[in-house]
């Protein structure tokens, strides 16, 4: 049985893939941060769509909180053989030049250094010659890494595009030890995500100048995880698949 970790899972596009996951009968650890009743909801939900949920509270910026995620999710459910590597924050828009010190260093310490710890983490567990079972890890960017985010958040886009390089360098490390890597680039999803930006119809309304006409849904990103963490994505790996609606 595949048994998946899933960073910031307690919402948004994190709790749609632990949803997914659960229908195939996977084991999801559940990650979240602060918000604990909403990880609840989502491990109800994962056990009534037939998976097996474990609920970690992990700050994925701290080494030893990362480091005992795995350690759980290896001791509830057995060898991890997927990761989704999820959690991110934005900022309230502004210019780069009116960014101060304490928000650079917030943005990139949770979704660079983050990102990468998480990452780290499961390239030491699922390859094969660590003693691992095999597997795939996915890494969620964002358009913003194309795009730029000019005026709302430079800062969160710079942070996606080292997500990118990181896809592209991790996969060639663990093609050969039985690991694929990859990632999706989400648009504009309908999250939470934009409210803790200030903006909570952003997605609503910029979506609608999308040659798709419209904002997509946190399913629609789960479904290209859940495939890509699949068997049948086995000839796939340091690709970064953009779900934008064309954007």
């Amino acid at each position: 049985m595949t048994c998946v970790v899933i960073t910031g899972a307690s919402r948004g596009i994190g709790r749609a893939t632990a949803l997914l996951a659960a229908e195939r009968g996977w084991s999801v650890l559940v990650n979240f941060r602060s918000d604990e009743a909403a990880a609840e909801e989502t491990a109800s939900l994962v056990r009534k769509r037939g998976g097996r949920p474990l609920i970690w509270r992990a700050d994925v910026t701290r080494e030893d909180d990362v480091r005992a995620m795995f350690d759980a999710a290896a001791a509830e459910f057995g060898p991890v053989s997927a990761a989704v590597v999820n959690a991110g924050i934005v900022a309230p828009a502004s210019t780069l030049a009116d960014m101060d010190i304490a928000r650079l260093r917030r943005v990139f310490d949770v979704n660079v250094l983050g990102s990468y710890l998480c990452a780290r983490e499961a390239a030491r567990r699922i390859p094969l010659s660590r003693g691992g079972p095999g597997g795939a890890i996915v890494i969620v960017s964002s358009m913003a890494a194309r795009l730029g985010s000019p005026f709302e958040y430079v800062d969160y886009a710079g942070a996606k595009a080292a997500l990118d390089t990181l896809t592209v360098g991790l996969a060639k490390e663990l093609a050969a030890d039985g690991v694929r890597v990859n990632a999706v680039r989400p648009g504009l999803i309908n999250t939470e995500i934009h409210a803790s930006g200030g903006r909570p119809d952003r997605a609503q309304e910029m979506g609608a100048g999308s040659p798709i006409g419209r904002a997509g849904e946190t399913s629609e990103v789960a479904e290209a995880i859940i495939w890509l963490l699949s068997a049948n994505a086995s000839y796939v790996t340091g690709t970064i698949m953009d779900i934008a609606g064309g954007r």
